[in-house]
């Protein structure tokens, strides 16, 4: 049976796609199989992928179509993992899922479950907000993994987001937890991101992992390719960084 992580922080610009990709393709990479799903109406991780202009059916299908969840895969080669993408269509779905009656929170789950023993990780990229569709991703998750930028008020909106996830756990989904919290952005020659690092290990203890991600221009390059870092620049400090943080998600749920 696989594992669902949903990759959620509301506050943008923390490198929760950057990190999705690539964990997902770091993952691929080591033979395990990996599904991507694209959660926000943005779609930047389709786009980062390279997928933009494949997507037949997307996850506004999945959701509100109610699509066979098999049509909206799209199998990759580079990196060597299926997706579900995401389209601007979906900016409208939660005024859509305020419609339903029953069950809205629970349409992305009862997707994913058909698929779920197909996979050894299921990775959702969540939109930058505390809507329905991130209450979907955390009804569908067996784990959370939050993405902590090393910069000021790194942990400014983390109390709205454990407060979202303590709702969910108690309305929706008791079996949810943290699966860790990964340090983006880190630069170690400044006394910022040491201090941050502290004060998020502090805060979360054992959760966080020994892996974090450093700023590295190549990471930042490789979504305008169409590409996760490790075919943009396999030799990489970012992509380095990606392999570590993958085994060690695997370790961790071995």
């Amino acid at each position: 049976m696989g594992k669902i992580i949903a990759m959620a922080n509301q506050k943008g610009g923390v490198g929760k796609t950057t990190t999705s990709i690539n964990l997902a393709a770091g993952l691929a990479y080591l033979k395990k199989k990996v599904l991507l799903v694209d959660l926000d109406p943005q779609s930047n991780t389709t786009q980062g992928i390279g997928a933009r202009n494949n997507i037949k059916k997307s996850t506004y299908d999945l959701l509100l179509k109610n699509a066979d969840v098999k049509d909206c895969i799209l199998h990759l080669d580079i990196p060597p993992m299926d997706l579900i993408g995401a389209t601007i269509d979906l900016a409208g779905s939660d005024l859509e899922m305020a419609n339903y009656q029953n069950g809205r929170e629970q349409l992305l789950k009862k997707q994913l479950d058909k698929i779920k023993a197909d996979y050894d990780f299921i990775i959702i990229d969540c939109p930058p907000s505390l809507g329905m569709l991130n209450t979907n991703a955390l009804t569908a998750a067996d784990s959370v993994i939050i993405p902590v930028q090393c910069e000021y008020y790194a942990l400014e909106g983390l109390t709205q987001l454990l407060s979202t996830i303590r709702l969910v756990q108690k309305m929706y989904n008791p079996h949810l937890y943290i699966e860790g919290v990964v340090l983006t952005m880190y630069d170690a020659r400044t006394k910022l991101s040491i201090e941050v690092q502290q004060e998020v290990r502090k805060y979360f203890k054992e959760r966080v992992y020994k892996s974090y991600i450093p700023r590295n221009v190549r990471l930042s390059e490789a979504p305008s390719y169409g590409k996760s870092i490790f075919e943009h620049d396999i030799k990489s400090d970012g992509a380095r960084a990606y392999a570590a943080l993958a085994k060690e998600v695997i370790n961790k749920n071995n």
